[in-house]
């Protein structure tokens, strides 16, 4: 029995040590903005596998409870699970979907469609990715592109390689996400933008005929948010608000038409989805409250592991209708 309890107490702190060591890892990535690819990858790719080995592993000790299977037999069907579940997830992780999205207002002269992409996380998602994204949008018939931050997520990651976004002969409007504010020289970086057919709008707005394009930038309080928001607003037009994060939707539904948004990744991999519900009351899809619209993406990428299970990757093509 005590050679029992010795080797539980070992197991347990060779536990607490990988534990501590790995959030060490992490904590120094995502801190240092290092662009040591290995670092990357062990945190990243570690984040998706240890997560869902979490799930699996604590399903397995619920069921090993009731003393029904053996050991041995739970603990090859829980790794086996494990590598289907994450197999699985890097093929769901690779697709991109196109979510339709149609609304209707009398507010505009013509109808217009436009495509917006929130979280690309270039970085954590190569070149290939932002390839498969713009060759999906080229199926599309659209006015204008709106980006919804996180574009690029690395400093890593070659900021040249958004030439490709000059191939596009259609007007692109983009606001900061957090994760810009993360890249080594991000000042300058997100100033080069505009050499790539990229405008930014920081707290400030387009109008287009009788749309108002209000671009709010993420690394503020919600209350800067909403101030700039009421400000930017036009009466008689369609005012839509780009913002990063869905966290300023109840303060201002009442003076916006529409507010698009990303950040959630509709919490990526199941069942994260139900942890990240506890922080963003909106965390995907469309929200109405009277004549005024929230669409929440769940990201037209991954961030961290390249996993998602029970979630997609999406380009959200929003058709807004004209109404007598």
């Amino acid at each position: 029995m005590n050679k029992f309890l010795l080797k539980e107490d070992v197991s347990l702190k060779y536990s607490i040590i990988n534990t501590i060591i790995f959030y060490v890892f992490i904590l120094f990535y995502l801190k240092s903005r290092t662009t040591f690819k290995p670092l990357k990858l062990f945190v990243y790719e570690g984040l998706g596998i240890g997560f869902i080995s979490f799930i699996v592993i604590n399903l397995s000790i619920l069921i090993n409870s009731f003393g029904y299977f053996k050991e041995t037999t739970i603990g090859i069907i829980s790794v086996i699970l494990i590598l289907i579940i994450t197999i699985y997830g890097i093929f769901r992780a690779k697709k991109v979907t196109i979510k339709n999205l149609i609304l209707e207002t009398s507010k505009i002269e013509k109808d217009y469609s436009i495509i917006f992409l929130s979280d690309l996380h270039l970085g954590t998602n190569d070149i290939k990715h932002l390839r498969k994204v713009l060759k999906k949008i080229e199926s599309i018939k659209y006015d204008f592109i709106l980006i919804g931050g996180d574009l690029i997520d690395s400093s890593s990651f070659n900021i040249a390689n958004l030439k490709l976004f000059n191939l596009i002969k259609k007007k692109i409007y983009f606001v900061n996400g957090n994760h810009e504010y993360y890249l080594k020289d991000f000042t300058n970086k997100i100033r080069e933008l505009k050499k790539y057919n990229i405008n930014v709008l920081k707290n400030t707005h387009r109008k287009i005929d009788k749309i108002n394009l209000i671009g709010i930038d993420d690394l503020q309080l919600p209350i800067k948010k909403i101030s700039y928001i009421n400000k930017l607003r036009k009466d008689g037009f369609y005012n839509i608000v780009i913002s990063h994060k869905p966290d300023v939707w109840d303060d201002i539904k009442d003076k916006t038409d529409l507010m698009l948004s990303g950040h959630t990744h509709n919490g990526q991999i199941f069942p994260f989805n139900l942890i990240v519900k506890l922080k963003f009351k909106y965390i995907y899809g469309l929200y109405k409250n009277k004549l005024s619209n929230l669409y929440v993406s769940s990201g037209s990428g991954c961030w961290g592991p390249r996993i998602r299970i029970g979630t997609s990757n999406e380009i959200v093509n929003l058709r807004l209708k004209r109404t007598n």
